[in-house]
């Protein structure tokens, strides 16, 4: 069996569908379930089985799941300690992003550090940071940048920024003609895109409720991509962080600011260890970092130089 084949059976086990897992790992669905097949075929069992509602594990797929784990730690310890020996990065460096933080700030950073590290080749895999921080944990991503807290006591977590949280409203709305910063709890009537695990979401929500009004929720979504075009087509407003928020030629959008809001988002780079990080993972964290705190504010400080510390999740 192949470390390939190993990291399939994870990631579909971790996300419980085919087509997800195969655009985690960069593969066509044919291409992971070929992965799959030859696993089974090797070890002479079914491992997964598909359902109506998702890909589920066989009994032996539950008592293979933990040996699995073990032996892509293993592998992946193996390496970090050749790396660590030849001391040139190189080899594949799987990231997981937020979607907004890969559309807006990545495009920033990615390609400067393939011109700095050209033997190095990321692989990036986007979504919500519940299934980032699993992936971390699991091993199926070697590098994570999500929204804090992260839950996992056993993952380490470096805070990259922080940044306040906006209202977008389509363009010409008439929360643009107040002519500065609104209160949430003013708006709170408005019809809303969210994304329900988002901070922002529960604090309109919370808001909602002293205001003793429902949420008008015109449509629910994962992507903060598809929040952004909705809102662009007119469909509601949305809270949006500020990364999202800023001047792009794509935008279609108005930003209006909300007053005294304490909305913020928490952003930190986070994986298992660096006992676990190969001589590429290692660069790109450093690269990351480094790159974030030389940016304006509110992502960096405008000048490069040591990063703050790393710290342990409790």
């Amino acid at each position: 069996m192949t470390h390939e084949q190993l990291q399939a059976f994870l990631r579909v086990a971790q996300e419980g569908r085919l087509s997800t897992a195969a655009r985690g790992l960069g593969l066509s669905q044919s291409g992971l379930s070929r992965q799959l097949q030859a696993l089974e075929a090797e070890l002479g069992t079914r491992l997964l089985v598909r359902t109506p509602v998702g890909t589920v594990l066989t009994d032996a797929g539950e008592r293979f799941l933990p040996h699995a784990r073990r032996a892509v730690d293993a592998l992946v310890a193996g390496s970090a300690e050749l790396g660590r020996l030849s001391g040139t990065p190189r080899g594949s460096v799987t990231l997981g992003t937020l979607h907004t933080v890969g559309a807006y700030l990545l495009p920033d950073i990615l390609p400067a550090f393939a011109r700095e590290y050209p033997e190095v080749r990321p692989r990036l895999s986007e979504g919500m940071a519940a299934v980032l921080e699993e992936g971390v944990a699991h091993g199926t991503l070697d590098l994570a940048i999500l929204s804090l807290p992260v839950r996992r006591a056993d993952l380490v977590s470096q805070k990259l920024w922080e940044e306040p949280l906006m209202l977008a409203v389509p363009r010409g709305h008439r929360l643009t003609k107040v002519g500065g910063p609104v209160a949430l709890a003013d708006v709170v009537e408005e019809t809303w895109v969210v994304i329900p695990s988002m901070s922002g979401t529960r604090a309109l929500e919370a808001a909602c409720e002293a205001r003793g009004v429902t949420p008008r929720v015109a449509l629910e979504t994962d992507n903060a991509e598809a929040m952004r075009r909705m809102v662009e087509q007119g469909l509601g407003v949305a809270l949006v962080p500020e990364l999202m928020a800023r001047k792009h030629p794509s935008h279609r959008f108005d930003v209006v600011p909300l007053v005294r809001s304490g909305l913020k988002r928490q952003v930190a780079l986070v994986h298992r260890g660096e006992g676990y990080l190969t001589a590429a993972a290692r660069a790109m964290k450093s690269f990351i970092v480094e790159t974030v705190r030389a940016m304006p504010e509110p992502w960096g400080t405008g000048k490069r130089g040591a990063a703050s510390p790393t710290q342990r999740t409790r």
